[in-house]
């Protein structure tokens, strides 16, 4: 499965409020962030392909330096009066690993949006459909359309088969065996397949979930009989 590209969006808000700051020259301010993903159209659409956002602050926030938010849109709100560089670990769903964005609090601006472009890597069916709420996936303009169960479903061959085990396996095998798995897809794939050969990464990328019955099946037993998993 090919990488599913996306720009989430950091909104912040600060602004000066009537308490002492304890250091002169320098007023109190309360500010808050929220997390954002953008959809095709460049809108706003809540980022929850994310279980949870950590926010890693100034070490001067002591035992608040480390904040934990599990709802959308992650809303972080403190007072201080510093700038300061900050990092955002941002949690995928479905145990998809971790994307950290680096973040300037800022006092330039009360209001100002920053965009980071985010990598989903080898999306697992539950956050490829969760993704589709955002956009297209690799795939989609191959006739596999947003919220399509049925075919979601079509592409489970047999219940002998455990597709994403069948990804793993994959990923397992030697790079003669990977040459052969190429080969074989280019044989038997169809008009609906998802394939893309990255001649200047020496990546070629394919999402099984496109694949014809009889290819996933062939591919299942070739790494089944590799790996020496075959049951």
């Amino acid at each position: 499965m090919p990488d599913v590209k996306r720009m989430v969006k950091i909104v912040t808000d600060q602004k000066p409020i009537d308490k002492p700051s304890g250091v002169e020259g320098f007023p109190l301010r309360q500010w808050s962030m929220q997390i954002f993903l953008l959809n095709e159209h460049g809108e706003e659409v809540p980022a929850s392909v994310y279980s949870k956002a950590t926010y890693h602050l100034h070490e001067s926030f002591e035992k608040r330096a480390v904040q934990t938010i599990t709802n959308p849109p992650f809303i972080i709100q403190e007072e201080g009066w510093g700038e300061f560089d900050m990092h955002i670990v941002l949690t995928i769903m479905e145990k998809g690993g971790e994307t950290t964005i680096q973040h300037d609090l800022n006092f330039s601006e009360n209001h100002y949006e920053t965009k980071h472009p985010v990598s989903f890597k080898n999306p697992k069916p539950a956050l490829l459909e969760k993704l589709r709420e955002s956009g297209p996936v690799p795939g989609d303009e191959n006739g596999k359309k947003r919220g399509d169960e049925s075919a979601k479903k079509k592409k489970r061959p047999d219940k002998g088969i455990d597709m994403d085990q069948l990804a793993e396996n994959l990923q397992r095998l030697q790079e003669d065996d990977l040459l052969r798995v190429v080969q074989m897809v280019h044989d038997h794939k169809t008009a609906e397949s998802y394939t893309k050969n990255d001649v200047d990464a020496g990546e070629f990328h394919v999402d099984l979930y496109t694949l014809p019955d009889s290819l996933i099946r062939m591919l299942w037993d070739f790494s089944s009989e590799k790996l020496g998993t075959h049951k």
